[in-house]
């Protein structure tokens, strides 16, 4: 085996490497975790599998997220913490970095179409 393909095989052995460990970590898990434990207790009432019992148009599904422009971290954080219309504001309630969990479960989920 020449020098090039020992160097490509070391390469793709560190790339293996570091995929195990990003999709292998507790640390990564426990934000999924986390989002899915706060989305359960605080948003599950009225948004059972991404859905909305008040207003089906508002639903958290990717294409209604990406019509009524809510379809980003940052827009998703900001109509958690400071609610808007029939959606109740959770900055009393949770945390900013609790906020910033659910935010991330609710478009992680979205971009699943909320399937197992």
């Amino acid at each position: 085996m020449n020098n090039w393909n020992i160097k490509r095989l070391n390469g793709l052995a560190i790339a293996l490497f570091l995929a195990f460990l990003l999709y292998s970590s507790p640390a990564i898990a426990a934000p999924t975790t986390a989002g899915a434990q706060l989305f359960e207790v605080h948003c599950a009432g009225c948004h059972a599998n991404g859905g909305n019992i008040i207003r089906r148009g508002k639903n958290l599904k990717q294409k209604a997220l990406q019509r009524n422009g809510v379809d980003t971290l940052a827009a998703v954080t900001e109509i958690v913490t400071n609610g808007k219309n029939n959606m109740s504001a959770f900055r009393d309630r949770l945390s900013p970095e609790e906020i910033e969990t659910v935010a991330a479960y609710v478009l992680n989920r979205a971009s699943e179409n909320w399937k197992n």
